[in-house]
């Protein structure tokens, strides 16, 4: 007797897996208010962008420029392949269809150069210096002071500890900074920072008041705002003479910061801040993008902020290492690292300690859509053009409400005429089949929703073909296993209970080779192609692995448990296992040891 109480226990515990598997999807799509699937192009329309390439000598782009354009595009705005976004040349322009309208942090996303540096710092001022800034006896008008009268020499740096963060600059789009136990604010505890652009403090601007040097007489008058130079009292050691001239007439206007700028990483530059309140002259690069060898955002375990984690191939580990030990042994402000982003300064903290491992942050009022989008700018490379966007425009769906009401009519034909064949040719035994394809429509659905609302899966026509595609894979393992259990029953051999176990070790070998070969013909189609093409071999790899959790979670449990009624075991005219579809001999019922 325990043999039978172990083997009913056995499938109740497997439904009731795949009954809390069903529950916690569809509590993710409640607490995500989330119960309708995200459509594509073909059905719910978006916005195009077309990009036009700047070259330097107005010259015709290479096509090898444009075709490594093209493929960092695409990987940005469909890196998974499942977006259904769209990109391709036309002529000398690049197109790019995104589903959903007004997706502008995608138009952001796409023309974007992403080409981050990491520079050392050797001058820093404010970019205006405001009126109630002007003293009138006569501090050095420095953007920093000279080594000897820095506060933040090496002797009186803060230790460093491992929460020390940099502030974020105060702009209208969230700017970085570097988060490491090396990092620090390059606030000095006495600053008293003067007003930003953006109406908040801007750490630079405190910094440059907190470190400025009196002088021990009065001056003359003070000049106007734009005859301050910017540079007295700075050592300008090392520095090309050109850059000078090009920081002293940097005004970081927001029509001239340089946004976009592919900057040479074998020269200094003169530099704007993100948000257009401190200007820089910085070093040439020691690390650049394409020594990143991944970058990812997540949350930080210590603020809970957004933040964007790097991580540096072996050389750019090195060179990190290097740039961080120079700034520790510099003197303000030269003991800050730069991080530059299409020539803006996104953040330039202090360097407290040098910092191994080939590891940085960035963080700095990012939200999750932010933090992604700048990740996804470095994980997948710059663009080897500066475009611009010639046209911007939403459009219309391509297949109207009456194509894809069509579509979804023709889904339920077939499915209704595969639950009709199930059951006039298994009776009682179809049962289970419309069990499970109602189970696989549900289980198929949650996945639809919850991947289109947490990795960027747009239901497209291929889509959903590939979706109709798997009712016709679902039904093959249904019969593979029904026909299985009907031979064993053949020429009374075995009892129903008996031949269910045995047709399953046999038919699972089936149905998982079917599925098997399904799927890797799934997973090539995937790799090897784009668009439409890429989606369809997505869906139907989702619904083959989605075909066998519920033959092995649902079908074979239930049928074990059916197996045990009467009606079934003992061959009911309506159960589909009578003598007479047996075409053989007569069912034998079980025996009293098996019940």
């Amino acid at each position: 007797m325990a043999r039978p109480t172990s083997g009913q226990s056995r499938p109740g515990r497997t439904l009731l897996l795949l009954l809390a598997l069903i529950l916690a999807m569809g509590g993710g799509m409640i607490l995500q208010q989330a119960f309708i699937p995200k459509l594509g192009l073909d059905l719910a329309g978006g916005t195009t962008v077309t990009l036009s390439p700047l070259t330097p000598d107005n010259r015709p782009p290479s096509q090898e420029s444009l075709d490594l354009a093209v493929n960092i595009i695409r990987d940005r705005v469909n890196g998974s392949g499942i977006s259904d976004a769209q990109v391709a040349k036309s002529g000398d322009n690049i197109v790019i269809s995104v589903p959903g309208a007004g997706r502008e942090e995608v138009i952001k996303l796409v023309g974007t150069t992403a080409e981050l540096r990491f520079r050392q710092v050797l001058a820093e001022a404010p970019a205006v210096i405001p009126p109630a800034a002007i003293p009138t006896t006569a501090p050095t008008p420095s953007g920093s002071a000279s080594p000897s009268a820095s506060p933040t020499s090496r002797s009186s740096r803060p230790a460093a500890t491992p929460s020390a963060t940099a502030k974020p600059e105060a702009s209208a789009s969230p700017p970085g900074r570097a988060v490491s136990s090396g990092l620090a604010s390059p606030t000095s505890p006495s600053a008293a920072p003067s007003p930003s652009p953006s109406g908040e403090p801007s750490p630079r601007t405190a910094r440059a008041r907190a470190t400025s040097s009196p002088s021990p007489t009065p001056s003359a008058p003070t000049a106007p705002v734009d005859q301050q130079d910017p540079l007295a009292g700075v050592d300008t050691t090392g520095i090309d003479p050109a850059v000078i001239q090009q920081f002293r007439d940097l005004k970081c206007e927001a029509k001239d910061r340089g946004q976009g700028l592919q900057d040479d990483p074998a020269k200094q530059i003169a530099a704007c801040s993100k948000d257009g309140a401190a200007r820089y002259i910085l070093d040439k690069a020691a690390v650049t993008g394409t020594q990143i060898n991944s970058a990812s955002s997540g949350l930080a375990d210590t603020t809970g902020e957004w933040i964007v984690q790097l991580d540096f191939k072996s050389q750019g580990a090195n060179e990190w290492s290097k740039i961080t030990t120079t700034a520790f042994n510099s003197q303000a402000p030269r003991n800050q690292v730069a991080m530059v982003l299409d020539g803006l300064v996104i953040s330039a903290p202090v360097i407290q300690e040098p910092i191994p491992g080939g590891r940085a942050q960035i963080s700095g009022g990012f939200n999750q859509q932010t933090s992604t989008d700048l990740a996804n700018q470095l994980k997948y490379g710059a663009l080897p053009l500066k475009f611009v966007q010639s046209s911007v425009v939403s459009v219309s769906s391509t297949l109207g409400a009456d194509q894809l009401t069509g579509g979804l009519i023709a889904g339920g034909i077939g499915l209704i005429l595969v639950v009709i064949y199930s059951m006039l040719y298994y009776r009682g035994l179809g049962l289970v089949s419309v069990f499970s394809l109602a189970v696989a429509a549900l289980l198929t659905y949650q996945s639809v929703v919850l991947l289109g609302h947490n990795a960027g899966f747009r239901l497209s026509l291929p889509h959903i073909i590939g979706l109709v595609v798997s009712i016709g894979i679902t039904a093959d393992s249904f019969i593979v296993f029904f026909e299985r259990i009907r031979d064993e029953m053949k020429e009374g051999r075995r009892s129903l209970r008996s031949a269910v176990e045995v047709a399953w070790v046999r038919a699972r070998r089936t149905i998982l080779v079917a599925d098997a070969v399904m799927f890797i013909a799934a997973v090539v189609l995937y790799f090897l192609s784009v668009g439409d093409v890429a989606g369809f071999a997505f869906a139907m790899g989702l619904t083959t692995l989605i075909d066998v959790v519920l033959v092995f979670m649902f079908t074979k449990p239930l049928v074990t448990l059916l197996a045990r009624l009467k009606f079934f075991s003992k061959g009911h005219k309506l159960s589909g296992l009578d003598a007479e579809r047996m075409s053989e001999t007569t069912v034998r019922t079980s025996t009293p040891q098996e019940a």
